[in-house]
């Protein structure tokens, strides 16, 4: 099975179709998503990622009608649905249905698409800077896990991969570096690990706050602060932290090549062996 669904209190394998044109999800975006995932029946931190679709349709103007811990209940299920030994994407959505311009005026659904999907392994990616941006929290929704941001990461990426490269690095309106397109960003250099701090142009993703929190506690000082291109140039190691691939280094930037070096490997080693201690299904 590659995928399953939950809508309207029954389970499917089949894709629904939820929309239409008059409705407020289809001609006016309103719709939010989180994504979790599960491997050999480990599910870590997903209560975290449930609580976030939650938060993230209130952010939105949404009404879930659907509790963090409902969500929790349903997908852990559906999890028992697929092999043992199945790699799953797990995507919690709330959009507006029906409704007219304002948001006010959309009934709020939901629906749970869990899918198989592979996790990457620890093999590099090459990056480079985008052209494209970030917006600014008075822009578009960016406190919220809103579908309508994603169009411009993916401009981003087919750019990036115009241009010969993996991903692309995104900075936010002020040249302050953001995040990879899809995932956050870490640097180390000289033994300590720096990340952009929050100032509401990126989400500062679950896996992200749950590496620095375990580089912390195996004495890695970890600092959250503002970061140009040069410092990008200048680091010892760049890696991706997301919930699609955790953990997974930069081995070139631009034109320069790095290595996968000693903390990133750390990171990767600590987070699965985290993930062995998250509730097994």
């Amino acid at each position: 099975m590659a995928a399953t669904f939950w809508l309207d209190g029954y389970w499917t394998d089949e894709a629904p179709r939820l929309t239409g044109p008059a409705d407020h999800a289809f001609w006016q975006s309103s719709v939010i998503f989180d994504g979790a995932r599960a491997f050999r029946r480990l599910a870590p931190d997903l209560e975290l990622h449930c609580a976030r679709a939650v938060a993230s349709a209130k952010a939105m103007g949404l009404q879930p009608g659907v509790s963090a811990e409902e969500i929790t209940r349903l997908a852990l299920e559906g999890i028992k649905r697929f092999a043992p030994d199945a790699e799953l994407y797990i995507k919690p959505m709330f959009y507006g249905a029906g409704g007219h311009l304002t948001i006010e005026s959309v009934t709020t659904a939901f629906v749970l698409h869990i899918f198989e999907a592979p996790l990457p392994g620890p093999g590099g990616f090459s990056a480079t800077l985008s052209p494209l941006r970030r917006p600014a929290p008075e822009m578009a929704p960016t406190d919220a896990k809103a579908a309508c941001l994603y169009p411009n990461s993916d401009r981003a990426t087919r750019e990036a991969n115009s241009r010969g490269f993996d991903h692309a690095v995104m900075r936010d309106p002020w040249d302050n570096i953001a995040e990879f397109a899809f995932s956050n960003i870490i640097i180390a250099k000289s033994g300590k690990v720096f990340t952009p701090k929050a100032n509401g142009t990126f989400l500062t993703g679950l896996t992200r706050r749950r590496v620095l929190g375990l580089l912390n506690e195996a004495g890695i000082e970890t600092v959250e602060t503002t970061l140009g291109v040069q410092d990008l140039h200048d680091a010892d190691e760049i890696f991706s932290v997301g919930n699609y691939g955790k953990v997974v280094p930069c081995t070139r930037f631009e034109t320069r090549e790095l290595n996968a070096g000693p903390i990133f490997a750390e990171a990767r080693a600590r987070y699965f062996a985290f993930a062995e201690t998250a509730k097994v299904v």
